[in-house]
């Protein structure tokens, strides 16, 4: 049986008016999507809030929000990559989360505006994603972060990117990672789990909808299979960071998710699996809507984290 929280249909009621964005082309989705009011919401107070260019792969750059928590630091830093399918969402999508994230685990967050698809297809996004982790190290000290405690995290795709990102690292000798906080991620593109057929419409992310984000993503086939675009079928993931996975009981990618977590388990790393009851894809991105359960995913997070390397 499938149960829903009262906030989670709430807001399913508005969403599944939208018109369906698997018929249309990026461009009209993200007009339509711009012309959405943004909900005020009373954002946590945080010492300092910078945006920043930085450099990215083919001679680009790509926007950085840097969220700088109260108190004397250096801090740790946490390197977010927002969801949206990798052809939409940005930076300002998650504002609020990001806040909180750094207001409740006393870190630095660097939210990161990687290029979208299709006009930028794997793997630019994933380089978008590794450039903006490098440049945090080699950058991070000086707007009073700890280099030597680093985390990735995201949501949806966002959380594919930062696992992603963590194999990137391993396989290029650095840079070092404490951890890594997935939050719904999508870790094959394959779409053929229970989970996708139990909530294939009507729960905020329909596997059409997925099947378009995918089709606009790769290149060819062969990317859909590719580790660093689902790296649930990477042969090996020894030696990544701890990692805590969490995922939406009434989600597309709820299965896969808990897969993923199985896999680096059996790898030898340490990792830690939670399912949000009554949750759907993309709570973590609406703080207006969903507060309460944004608060109590970030306390899970940051307990997770003190027992890390991440807060020593």
């Amino acid at each position: 049986m499938i149960k829903l929280d009262p906030q989670a249909k709430k807001y399913l009621q508005a969403f599944n008016q939208m018109p369906p964005i698997h018929l249309m082309n990026p461009t009209t989705v993200r007009e339509m999507l711009s012309k959405v009011p943004r909900t005020e919401v009373i954002s946590d107070f945080l010492s300092k809030v910078e945006d920043r260019m930085i450099p990215a792969g083919e001679n680009a750059e790509i926007k950085c929000r840097i969220y700088v928590p109260e108190g004397n630091g250096p801090f740790p830093l946490f390197v977010y990559y927002h969801g949206g399918g990798w052809v939409l969402g940005d930076i300002e999508s998650t504002d609020s989360s990001c806040r909180m994230l750094a207001n409740r685990t006393g870190s630095i967050v660097v939210s990161v505006n990687y290029r979208l698809a299709p006009e930028y297809k794997f793997p630019t996004p994933v380089e978008d994603a590794y450039a903006a982790l490098k440049w945090v190290y080699e950058q991070g000290s000086l707007f009073n972060g700890d280099v030597t405690r680093l985390a990735v995290g995201g949501d949806s795709v966002g959380g594919n990117l930062a696992t992603v990102v963590t194999m990137l690292a391993r396989d290029r000798k650095g840079p070092d990672i404490a951890a890594q906080v997935l939050i719904y991620p999508p870790t094959s593109l394959e779409f053929n789990t229970e989970s996708h057929q139990l909530f294939a419409k009507g729960f905020g992310l329909d596997r059409e909808q997925l099947i378009w984000f995918s089709n606009h993503y790769l290149r060819n086939e062969e990317d859909r299979y590719h580790e660093y675009a689902s790296p649930l079928n990477a042969e090996n993931l020894h030696g990544l960071p701890p990692a805590i996975v969490i995922t939406a009981e009434n989600d597309v990618l709820r299965d896969e998710g808990c897969a993923y977590a199985k896999r680096l388990g059996k790898f030898g790393v340490q990792v830690e699996y939670g399912c949000e009851p009554g949750m759907i894809h993309g709570f973590f991105a609406h703080t207006n809507i969903f507060s309460k359960n944004i608060e109590s995913t970030i306390s899970k997070i940051s307990k997770f984290l003190n027992t890390t390397k991440y807060t020593r």
